[in-house]
């Protein structure tokens, strides 16, 4: 690798290593890029390109984001700033096929290969005016160590990268792409979601079978008709719950900033549901009154008690996915509309392992309410049931490792790992380290909703600030 051939000094110290460079990371090094003073930042990401990580290293433009543009800008100060740039990029021949939406940009769902563009030349104005440098270090990395003054983290090619603060910024492991300590073989047997290329060798009226109704599954549907499958699609998910369409409501008065009283998930619930009913009555969406409910949810969850997180985890999560976590329009309305011809069913059921087959695949299932497992066979299978935040069962290096060294301990309910409310985590004895952090979805456990990219904006935000300083080393 050319930056292998580079010199001791150039290539082993940084300021700050940031591991992971999807889109998490690259918001960071965008933050530290524009704050004054001069650093030198290395990015380590074994993907050929930032910015992307998984969710926006899709190609199929069927393959979208789930919130409109005006929701799911990169910058922080400025909410239209991905309609700015989207208007500019269609007005140059860029995605021509956004006027098959026929709304606003502002209201467009952009695939989400556009978006990563998007990201990427975020990150290359950013560097084009500062002072300070950014290296993308194309590798895995395998192992940190944390020292009284400085983290040395080794990469899978053996090489070893010395920084004054270290970012765990690793992004989302995909249940469907994600090795993990206590594997079903299920990864093993099935395609996966966005492989439109390998779906294409289906027969076109195979029965496909999907584990999982959230948004994974959506992008699963998606890739099997591009791939030009017609056949049955057999849906098996825990709750029977597919994601409601999203819509862009009317504004709703903010009600929880109004009452700070409502603290616990029954609370929460009952409150939501009477502010949908009126809204109802008014002839207003549902979707009005739930979509304010966002910005308090780090808030509501940081209070919470471990029996009240435990108790909205049980009980209201399927709904609150399903309802908060929704699909957009066009995916919505293919979805939809291969239910009504009969083709896509989904079964209220969980998944109980692989059924050996001479063809195909085969599963087992119980449904719900049910006692006994019923044995259900198709010509394929695909693994939609999500993200995997508990990174005791992903078998990566790095996170196997961090645990292992007592670096990290697992965050509350076992989602992502801890930390603190400025990111610095939390040691296996609970301590806060002084050099090492974590951003976006790794701290889901903290805030919940760790993951939307207007959060992790925020977080990137407030973490580089604080980065910066830290240590006279980085104004």
């Amino acid at each position: 690798m050319a930056w292998a051939q580079q010199s001791e000094m150039q290539v082993h110290n940084a300021d700050v290593l940031i591991i992971g460079g999807g889109l998490s990371g690259t918001m960071l090094a965008v933050q530290l890029l524009r704050l004054a003073g001069t650093r030198r930042i290395l990015v380590i990401e074994p993907r050929a390109e930032l910015g992307r990580g998984e969710a926006y290293s899709a190609v199929e433009l069927g393959h979208t984001l789930n919130g409109n543009a005006a929701r799911m800008s990169v910058d922080p100060d400025n909410a239209d700033d991905l309609t700015q740039w989207l208007t500019d990029y269609i007005a140059g021949g860029g995605w021509p096929e956004s006027d098959q939406q026929h709304v606003p940009v502002s209201e467009l769902f952009p695939p989400r290969g556009i978006f990563g563009l998007y990201a990427q030349q975020r990150l290359a104005e950013a560097k084009a005016l500062s002072t300070s440098t950014v290296e993308h270090i194309r590798a895995e990395g395998v192992d940190l160590q944390v020292e009284a003054t400085s983290t040395r983290l080794t990469l899978d090619t053996g090489e070893q990268l010395h920084g004054a603060f270290a970012v765990l910024a690793t992004g989302m492991f995909p249940a469907a792409r994600t090795p993990q300590t206590e594997s079903t073989g299920l990864n093993a047997a099935a395609l996966d979601p966005w492989d439109v290329q390998a779906m294409t060798q289906l027969g076109p009226q195979s029965t496909v079978l999907i584990i999982g109704s959230g948004l994974t599954m959506v992008d699963a549907v998606v890739s099997l008709e591009q791939a030009g499958h017609r056949g049955p699609i057999e849906i098996f998910s825990r709750h029977g719950l597919l994601p409601h369409v999203r819509r862009q409501p009317p504004g709703w008065d903010d009600f929880l900033a109004a009452d700070h009283r409502l603290r616990s998930p029954r609370q929460l619930l009952r409150e939501v549901r009477r502010q949908c009913r009126i809204a109802l009555d008014q002839g207003i969406d549902w979707q009005a009154p739930l979509d304010t409910v966002r910005v308090h949810i780090a808030r509501l969850w940081s209070q919470a008690s471990e029996r009240e997180k435990r108790q909205f985890v049980r009980h209201v999560r399927p709904w609150w996915e399903s309802h908060h976590h929704r699909s957009p329009p066009l995916s919505a309305q293919l979805v939809a509309r291969l239910q009504e011809e009969g083709r896509l069913r989904i079964r209220a059921a969980s998944f109980k392992g692989l059924v050996p087959s001479d063809e195909g695949v085969a599963i087992a299932v119980r449904h719900r309410g049910e006692q006994g497992l019923t044995r259900v066979s198709g010509a394929a299978l695909i693994n939609s049931s999500g993200i995997e935040y508990d990174w005791r069962r992903v078998a990566r290096p790095l996170p196997q490792q961090l645990l292992k060294r007592g670096l990290v301990q697992p965050g509350p309910l076992a989602l992502g790992i801890a930390a603190d409310a400025a990111g610095a985590v939390l040691d296996a004895q609970g301590q806060a380290s002084q050099r090492l952090f974590a951003m976006g979805p790794p701290l889901r456990g903290m805030w919940w909703e760790s993951t939307a990219v207007t959060d992790v904006a925020l977080q990137a935000k407030a973490l580089a600030t604080k980065l910066a300083h830290l240590d006279l080393r980085l104004v």
